[in-house]
């Protein structure tokens, strides 16, 4: 085993238990974690709860003490089941225990949780484990590490990351393992990625060093898929944590140079930049705190790495500009292969989030003043990229900008907030400032303020939550900005939708706006004017307005204060009103200024206004109530349940608004709300808005039980026997789901009093009698649909009466000084809280019981009369009245098992006779061994589990001798006794009465789960549901629980739900259970579907709260689908299946081989049905079924000091030895099973039909190979006859179990035959060396290069990367002449042998005659991977003598299946079988090579010589990269070496068979890589001949051109640490890339004047030939520009370069080369020059501007001069910039018109994306110097004499004026208002210029037209910009008259 994983187990396990560290001082943690004093290591968290859950429940509570005793017992177990090796049930049932333990939100102390977590880590990686087992295991460590402030990384944690590696490396570098492996069973690469940055916390700062000596020696760009394996494992597994200062190895600056170096490799991919900004950014989090890690103005970056970065961000915004393509090439990305493995999941961590912490992490109050700093760049950042906000300009960047708005402000308030609070521990100089926050809000505010109008929802969504963020930050700069939006949008003076977004603002702000002196005061104009929002006729705006009510009504008391005010001489609510006009008249003059006057206001002057404005509360409340009853009037039927309509939506809020707001009413206005909704439902019948007025009602009986109910109660009931006595309501039933309308009064009432009476405590038992009266007369009276309704009301009654649950919903809690101002926005400790709450009493409980008494025995009594014998006249099939009846009572019974759950004892409550325990299939001894049940399903008592633990949830009866407790359990064992009965009688009489039977089976579900808690009805999931969505508009990042208290509370009473939750657990059974139990399981088999689906969901939730329910109901199910399959009766067949395979029960049939063998029997069986939903399900359910037989645990490998970290103190050694045999023998019976299994089933498989055999086969594969016996006899011979089956479909499988067969005797045989030597990783390969790498010597990378020229060698080097960027300290080598052989002993020897003995030359016939078929349809015609795959393990069987068949068979089979070479398919099942024999040489003496190579090389070299067609091209290019991908060439050489030999031949006219072989060629140098050294006189050949006639070779030559000057470049430094020393002292960003041994530059000038040679000469001859070298170079180019070694000709791009590319795109008559030189032309700005490396290419770009001869190539110039500024942002000097602004402006002056407006396009949008300072000074620049030409070249006479000459200087010139002052106000599309300079430019353009003829005045009437039209949506604002003299010089020109 890896001596370096030994060390690193004993130096991670060295801390000894009380977490005092007793290993060397590199290990300890760094500075600032020294201080935690002894108390503070005790703690159980690093932050204490914000919220006491346990000190607000209403009942007293278990200690600390017991939990702790809990959790100790639950660690015990898991203890015993680890070392026992029983993990599956035993270890996953105490993990489940540990996740319930900790949901109770108890508090796990942090050593013990610290050994948790290294236990689970352990375990989840472990070899040997089950894959659904390790994946709990990973599940739960990530629980355990969820959150940081757990466990602090170094004091009480490490982690070592060499095992997660381990298991990583099985994924991204399978080479390693050096075989086809495919019985590795592979666990989830997500989880493992997903456990890394769970991990990388915890993993030692002071391994860095390690990690990059083990990842950098991967990293390789010959084969791109190195670069990103090594990236990727950079990010997943690197920790960012600094280290002590100590361990300076480890620092950032020592190894970032290094990083950047890499990044700037793998330039153009994005996969790269992702990467790198995820781990920088975390880097930057991480180093914050850390005091020696230097931090300036760039954060912990040099300017250089910041302006790297910066660029990065702007390539990643992916912003389209100019005509410019992506910044990316996908050719590169598409080279990660495996790598991609390693990505995480953009949707969770989406790009916007990395490069929003890495800003806001980098921020510091240093770089407040610093040109250039992370604050100035992200203000340049969001200014260049600011008008992509704009609704209007939308598009796929659209989220990412939104999503990076929000993030940033996100990450600020957290860091904001945690500074504040002291959480986060930053030295000094490092904490925010407010002008800090000040500048970050300004930076992003018209960013935001634009999104928030976006038209993608998501953008909006994220707009808010950042206007919420900055509005936190800054109130002051963002609500006077909001308002002036909100207020104009209100009042409906524009769009709709931007009335929708206002009030989504509004949601947003209102918490903050309340709180704020001066804008609370507008609280209540805002509420008034949102009113209007409730419109029947726009549900949407209706929504966002109830919410926004709803948010305001969480922060404001609803009391009108006006009267309280000192000055009470101004009449009530006029002071704030004056004062709110005066505001808002400020705002619509856009005089924020005088908005702000508040802040000059007195405390009290302010508290008067506030005061004086609550006087609207009364007017508000009254309205609001009338436009909800419009509302509710106007509602269309909602036509079914849960459809998600919006009017659902709507019915659903309303309760949601309603109970916050009448909980913040004073009592006046209470009462007021009272009246009106009470004479609302006096008076009204709305049907369809039943529900929501009920809700209405309920919210108003919470908040006040007493008034509510007097006033509400009368007026339902009389309504109630109105409708029944006067009117005959509910007198009969009818068919159908609706409502009659004769009924509809009646169920109006009905629902409204039953939801009046839930939750509403002790205030109902005053109206018991009147209660209980109405319910006895709508029990008798009603029929149909109504009677449901009111057997709801009884539901409603008792929960009220016998649940505990909070009744306090106030803002405040009552103080003696009444509400006041202070009121407003209060926000309340979750520490100290008083509430109310209701607990059952015994007069209530004594209520409730009599009506479940009463009630009950009625429905029961009535059930027995129905189906007594004296009513079986009255089915007669017709008349539905006895079916109604009979549904009728099972659903009031089943409404009263809930309404009496929370009675009911959890244990089920009546005592359980042990006798009955085992009552089920009785099983004999040794039978019970082969049950590996679920620990619930089984109460024995050796296996001492138990059900849950429970706590306290101060359940009722204490004493269970209680006369009640009697009666209620007495009365559920009736009612169960009845269930049975009604379903014996159904099952006999009635078969198909689907509506009783779906009655009986959700009462059955009550039944069985509603105890103790109701269920069925999933309380808990819908309250936290409704919980979630409230909270979420008070969430802010870095604060805890700052909600309402009305949200508090809500949050103690979900708290109290969720331990009744926990408490219900699994109970014992008792024989009542098991009749029910097996009712279920008949009817589960059902003919009928929708009986069947009943029972089957009802069996499902009673499994799980029965112990054993699933061995009980197992039996019968399988009876049902043996018999189902033999009398081929679908329905059944199905239910069966369904029941046993895709439920909870697959699971215990897998574990319990009584019934698996019977199960997969039938199952197969059942493959033969002929139909089509059978055969859905069996897809399915085939998974599953394959599971079944995989291997069981043989040997685990555990790290035993971990798992001894967590031993009890106790001695258990006992237990674990009995747990342990016991584990043993049952595994050992159960693979018996198997085997038996595996033997029956080869002879089904054998002579069975095609469908059964299929399904068979996939069993047997799983079931039937074991790496200790490999396979059975009968399976082998089964396998290896099948691979030649006829049916196609079977002879793939077969073909596919012989590989893995074959695969599993090489690991074998490789593993020492030894299955713990396979878990340690223990290979042992004959051929397989490791050379030590001799880094003194300097000349060793040339001449390890210089083997590769020729055959002969001692060693092949198969892996590519050896080298490449660094050597590693040894490199892997394999034998050229092997002296080992492989050994094989008994078991594998015999295995080959049965192969061997059935391969002959009729197989190899058979199988070549299948090879060259047609392949079938849908399946792609190429080079299959697995024949070669095949046939080489069959080869390797031949050349050791095994087979009958001989080499002399296989070369005249091969001969002959060639034949002619005719037909494409003979091509291809050749290139197949040579493949194979290729790959099979491995182990070859070099007589068996050189046998080989007879046959091969003949064929081959005629085949590529004269038989290659378009045809079967691909197959051989396959072919190739078969033989040399991931191999050494050399181990090909003759194929190589004849392909290298190839050169042009000029006088061929054979095109294709010339681009072929270069193809051939291409594909060999590519996958050789930068080991194919015979290059040289190829390249020559081609420079030569770039002008080939032919343009199939044109391509080629391109192509391979490209492709040798990629492979060329290579770094090989000595060693990691060599290369990391010398990109540190190159510069903080590494030495710029592709730089070392290029000869490109001395080619490319040669080559640039051969072109000019031949341009130059006329004569189309020549032409031809220059368009055709044209054409070479450009395809070379496009190829290389459009990949990661582009900056490679990055030196080239000069002056001569661009010219001759700008000739090449204007040779008009070759459309072919124009598009490809446009093509290259367009790729330069694009191409990542390093910094500083740009100047040549830029001046370029500017000469040729200024002096290129034809306009064309003066226009094409500009285009890319936009888009090198915009991607080189932050890189370009000042004086680049400069000049190319000055190259610009003067092209406004160019003699051709095009040129013009492209210049001025281009400088607008120059303007637009230059930060803030930059643009400051060079706009008056501009503006003065175009306003001076304008002047200086008046309009002449000789002008408008002649309009047609616009050729004249002056026009030209007076063109150039106009096109730049219109840049100048383009570049501000939507700034409004509109720059102050901005209104001046326009009137002098239209005073000056609108008046000229031609070109001039078009485009001055253009350009202020589009200014007006860019301006539609906030022209009220902009207007106010322009004085009125300037409007009206405007006038004229730009709003013409209507009549004009």
């Amino acid at each position: 085993m890896d001596q370096r994983f030994l060390d690193s187990l004993s130096l991670h396990l060295g801390a000894s238990v009380d977490g005092a560290q007793d290993i060397s001082r590199t290990t300890t943690p760094g500075p600032g974690w020294q201080d935690e004093s002894d108390d503070e290591i005790k703690l159980p968290r690093q932050r204490q709860r914000t919220f006491p859950y346990t000190q607000y429940l209403p009942y007293e509570c278990e200690t600390e003490e017991v939990r702790l005793r809990n959790l100790e017992e639950i660690i015990k177990r898991l203890y015993i089941a680890v070392e026992a090796g029983d993990f599956a049930p035993g270890a996953l049932h105490w993990t489940r225990e540990l996740r319930s333990w900790l949901q109770m939100k108890f508090d796990l102390p942090r050593h013990t949780r610290a050994r948790l977590v290294k236990l689970f880590y352990n375990l989840a990686l472990s070899r040997g484990l089950t894959l659904s087992v390790s994946e709990r295991f990973a599940s739960m460590f990530m629980l355990l590490t969820k959150r940081k402030h757990y466990l602090k990384p170094g004091n009480d944690l490490y982690l070592d990351w060499y095992p997660l590696y381990r298991e990583l490396k099985i994924f991204i570098l399978p080479q390693e393992t050096g075989f086809i492996n495919t019985t590795h069973v592979k666990r989830n690469v997500r989880t493992l990625t997903k456990m890394c940055t769970f991990c990388q916390l915890y993993t030692s700062p002071t391994e860095i060093p390690r990690m990059l000596e083990e990842f950098l020696p991967y990293y390789s760009l010959s084969h791109p898929e190195g670069a990103f394996i090594v990236v990727g494992l950079l990010n997943l597994l690197m920790p960012t944590t600094p280290p002590p200062p100590i361990f300076p190895d480890g620092q950032p600056d020592k190894y970032l140079p290094g990083l950047f170096h890499m990044w700037a490799l793998g330039s153009r991919s994005r996969v790269f930049d992702v990467n790198f900004l995820d781990f920088l950014s975390r880097l930057a989090r991480d180093s914050l705190p850390a005091n020696h890690v230097n931090f300036g103005p760039y954060g912990i970056f040099t300017k250089e790495q910041s302006a790297t970065i910066f660029t990065a961000v702007l390539r990643l915004l992916e912003i389209p500009v100019g005509q410019a393509s992506s910044p990316y090439s996908p050719i590169v990305d598409i080279n990660a292969g495996l790598a991609a493995t390693l990505d995480k999941d953009p949707k969770k961590h989406p790009v916007a989030h990395h490069i929003a912490r890495w800003v806001v992490m980098s921020l510091s109050p240093h770089s407040l003043h610093k040109g250039g700093s992370v604050l100035e760049s992200l203000e340049a950042l969001i200014q260049a990229v600011e008008t992509f906000f704009h609704p209007s300009n939308n598009g796929n960047w659209t989220k990412t900008l939104s999503q990076l708005a929000y993030y940033l402000s996100d990450f600020f308030v957290m860091r904001w907030n945690r500074e504040q609070s002291g959480e986060m521990d930053i030295p000094e100089d490092r904490l925010l400032t407010p002008a800090l926050k000040r500048r970050f809000v300004l930076a992003l505010r018209d960013a935001v303020f634009m999104g928030i109008y976006s038209k993608s929802g998501t953008a909006m969504n994220f707009a808010m939550q950042s206007l919420q963020s900055l509005a936190f930050l800054e109130p002051d700069l963002i609500i006077p900005g909001s308002l002036q939006r909100i207020y104009p949008a209100m009042q409906g003076l524009v769009e709709v939708h931007r009335t929708t977004s206002s009030l989504r603002a509004l949601q947003v702000l209102a918490s903050i706006i309340v709180r704020h002196r001066g804008y609370r005061v507008h609280t209540t104009t805002l509420l008034s004017l949102a009113l209007p929002g409730i419109d029947a006729n726009d549900l949407d705006k209706t929504l966002q307005t109830l919410a926004f009510i709803q948010s305001v009504a969480y922060n404001v008391p609803f009391h009108d204060l006006s009267h309280t005010s000192e000055n009470s001489e101004v009449p009530e609510g006029k002071l704030a009103l004056e004062w709110i006009q005066k505001q808002v008249e400020a705002l619509e003059a856009g005089d924020l200024d005088a908005f702000a006057q508040y802040t000059t206001n007195t405390q009290n002057e302010d508290a008067d206004l506030l005061k004086s404005s609550t006087y609207g509360f009364n007017e508000f409340i009254s309205s609001f109530l009338d436009r909800v009853f419009t509302l509710l009037e106007n509602l269309p039927d909602a036509s079914r349940v849960r459809s998600g309509s919006p009017e659902e939506a709507i019915i659903n809020t309303l309760p949601s608004t309603f109970l916050p707001l009448l909980a913040a009413l004073s009592p006046s206005l209470y009462d007021l709300a009272l009246d009106k909704i009470a004479n609302f439902v006096g008076n009204h019948v709305i049907h369809q808005a039943r529900d929501a007025m009920a809700f209405i009602c309920d919210a108003l009986c919470k908040v006040n039980p007493e008034k509510a109910l007097k006033r509400l109660l009368p007026l339902l009931i009389s309504g109630i026997k109105a409708e029944i006595e006067e009117n005959g309501a509910a007198s009969t039933r009818h068919s159908g789901a609706d409502v009659l309308p004769r009924d509809r009064a009646l169920v109006w009432f009905v629902t409204i009093l039953s939801m009046c009476v839930v939750h509403v405590g002790s205030a109902l038992l005053v109206y018991t009698p009147e209660l209980l009266d109405i319910t006895d007369f709508m029990q008798k009276r009603c029929k149909g649909i109504p009677a449901v309704h009111v057997s709801n009301l009884i539901h409603h009654l008792l929960l009220s009466l016998t649940l505990t649950y909070t009744n306090d919903f106030a803002l405040d809690e009552l103080s003696e000084d009444g509400i006041g101002v202070e009121t407003w926005g209060k926000i309340v400790e979750p520490q100290n809280l008083n509430i109310k709450w209701h607990v059952p009493t015994e007069e209530e409980v004594r209520l409730a019981a009599t009506i479940f008494k009463t009630l009950s025995k009625n429905a029961l009594e009535r059930l027995d009369q129905l189906i007594s014998d004296e009513f079986g006249s009255k089915r007669d099939g017709v008349g539905k009245d006895w079916s109604d009846d009979v549904s009728r009572n099972l659903v009031l019974v089943r409404l009263l098992l809930s309404g009496i759950a929370s009675l009911v004892d959890i244990s089920g409550g009546i005592a359980v006779d042990r006798d009955n325990l085992r009552s089920g299939p009785s099983a004999d001894g040794d039978e019970q061994s082969l049950s590996l049940e679920d620990e619930e399903d089984l109460a024995d008592c050796d296996n001492n589990q138990h059900q849950s633990f429970t706590y306290p949830t101060g359940y009722f009866f204490q004493d269970t001798s209680h006369e009640i407790y009697t009666l209620i359990h007495d009365l559920r064992r009736q009612i169960g006794e009845a269930l049975h009965r009604v379903h014996d009688f159904l099952l006999e009489t009635q078969r198909d009465d689907i509506a009783c039977f779906n009655a009986l089976y959700t009462a059955y579900r009550s039944w069985f789960v509603d105890v103790g808690i109701e269920r069925s009805a999933q309380v808990v999931e819908r309250i936290l549901r409704l919980f979630e969505s409230d909270i979420h508009l008070f969430k802010i990042s870095g604060l805890r629980k700052v909600y309402p208290r009305p949200l508090l509370l809500r949050r103690a009473n979900l708290y109290h739900l969720q331990r009744l939750r926990s408490n219900a657990g699994p109970r014992k059974r008792t024989s009542l259970d098991e009749l029910l139990l097996l009712d279920l399981a008949e009817s589960a088999v059902s003919s009928y579907t929708e009986i069947r689906r009943h029972a089957q969901s009802a069996a499902e939730s009673a499994c799980k709260v029965i112990i054993g329910a699933r061995p009980l109901v197992i039996p019968k199910l399988i009876d049902a689908f043996e018999d189902a399959t033999k009398t081929n009766n679908h329905g059944r067949m199905k239910g069966a299946m369904y029941s046993l395979l895709l439920g909870s029960l697959s699971k215990t049939i897998g574990r319990d081989w009584r019934f698996a063998p019977r199960v997969i029997k039938a199952f197969i069986a059942a493959s033969a049905a002929d139909k089509l939903s059978v055969q859905k399900l069996a897809m399915g359910a085939t998974f599953q079924v394959i599971d079944y037989g995989r291997p069981l645990e043989q040997m685990v490998l555990l790290d035993e000091q971990v798992i001894e970290a967590i031993a009890p103190s106790e001695d258990v050694r006992d237990l674990i030895i009995r747990r342990k045999k016991r584990v043993v023998a049952r595994s050992q019976e159960i693979e018996k099973k198997k085997a038996e299994l595996v033997t029956e089933l080869v002879d089904v498989a054998k002579g069975s039909h095609w469908k059964i055999a299929n399904r068979t086969v996939t069993v047997i594969l799983g079931m039937g190979m074991r790496f200790d016996t490999l396979a059975e006899k009968s399976m082998v011979e089964l396998m290896t006859t099948g691979s030649v089956d006829t049916h196609p479909m079977l002879r793939g499988l077969y073909c596919s179990g012989l590989i893995a067969l074959f695969c599993l005797i090489d690991l074998r045989s490789a593993c020492m035959h030894r299955y713990q030597n396979f878990l340690l990783d223990n290979y042992n390969f004959p051929l397989q060396r490791e050379l030590l790498v001799d880094t003194a010597d300097s000349k060793w990378t040339e001449a390890f290069l210089q083997g590769f020229y020729q055959e002969p060698t001692s060693f092949y080097v198969d892996f590519d990367h050896i080298g490449w960027l660094a050597w590693g300290k040894k490199m892997t080598v394999f034998e050229a002449n092997p002296t080992q052989k492989r050994e094989w002993d008994a078991v594998e020897t015999n295995a080959r042998g049965h192969i061997g003995r059935l391969i002959d030359r009729a197989w190899f016939h058979a199988l070549c005659e299948y090879m060259k078929q047609e392949p079938r349809e849908g399946i792609a015609d190429r080079f299959r991977m697995a024949s070669p795959i095949l046939l080489q393990f069959i080869f390797e069987l031949v050349r050791e003598g095994t087979t009958i068949l001989t080499f002399h068979d296989i070369h005249a089979e091969a001969l002959e299946l060639f034949g002619d070479g005719s037909d494409k398919n003979q091509h291809r099942a050749t290139a197949e079988i040579f493949g194979a024999l290729l790959n099979s040489t491995r182990e070859c003496s070099d007589n068996e090579k050189e046998q080989i190579w007879d046959l091969i090389l003949p064929v081959i070299t005629r085949i590529f010589d004269d038989g290659l067609n378009p045809d079967n091209l691909s197959y051989w290019v396959a072919f190739i990269h078969a033989s040399l991908q991931g191999k050494d060439l050399r181990r090909s050489w003759p194929i190589v070496q004849y392909l290298a030999s190839f050169r042009l031949d000029l006088g061929s006219n054979a095109a294709f068979k010339e681009s072929s072989k270069i193809q051939l060629l291409q594909q060999c140098i590519n996958d050789a890589g930068w080991h194919f050294r015979l290059h040289q006189p190829i390249w020559d050949d081609f420079i030569q001949h770039l002008d080939h006639p032919y343009k199939g070779v044109r391509e080629a030559i391109g192509q391979t051109l490209a492709c040798i000057s990629r492979t060329r470049y290579h770094e090989s430094f000595f060693s990691v640490n060599d290369f990391l020393q010398v990109q540190r002292d190159y510069s903080s960003v590494g030495m710029p890339p592709y730089h070392s041994e290029n000869n490109l530059a001395d080619v490319f000038p040669r080559i640039l004047s051969q072109l000019q040679g031949w341009r130059g000469v006329p004569g189309q001859q020549n032409i031809s030939s220059y368009t055709s070298a044209s054409k070479t170079v450009l395809l070379w180019l496009e190829s290389t520009l459009s990949s990661h070694e582009c900056t490679q000709l990055a030196p080239l791009f000069s002056r001569p370069f661009i010219n001759e590319i700008l000739h090449m795109i204007d040779v008009r008559e070759d459309p072919e080369l124009i598009s490809l030189a446009y093509n290259v032309f367009r790729h330069l700005p694009d191409i990542p020059h390093p910094i500083g490396q740009d100047d040549a290419f830029i001046d370029g770009l500017i000469q040729t501007g200024s002096n290129a001869g034809s306009w064309h190539q003066r226009l094409r110039v500009l285009l890319n001069i936009g888009v090198v500024y915009f991607r080189r942002l932050f890189l370009l000097s000042p004086e680049q910039r400069r000049s190319l602004f000055s190259c610009v402006s003067s092209m406004l002056g160019d003699s051709q018109l095009e040129v013009r407006i492209g210049a001025a396009a281009t400088l607008s949008g120059m303007i637009r994306c230059s930060s803030a300072p930059f643009r400051d000074r060079i706009v008056p620049l501009l503006k003065k110097r175009f306003v001076n030409l304008l002047l200086k070249n008046p309009l002449s006479r000789e002008i408008l004499a002649q309009p047609g000459s616009s050729q004249q200087k002056p026009t030209i010139n007076r063109h150039a004026a106009v096109l730049g002052l219109n840049a100048l106000v383009q570049a501000f599309p939507y700034v409004s208002p509109p720059p102050l300079w901005l209104p001046e430019i326009l009137t002098i353009l239209a005073l000056r210029a609108a008046s000229d003829p031609g070109m001039v005045g078009e485009s001055v009437k253009a350009c202020l037209s589009d200014f007006k039209k860019t301006r539609q949506d906030t022209w009220h604002i902009d207007v106010k910009a322009f004085t009125s003299d300037q409007l009206e010089d405007l006038e004229g020109v730009l709003w013409k008259s209507y009549f004009a």
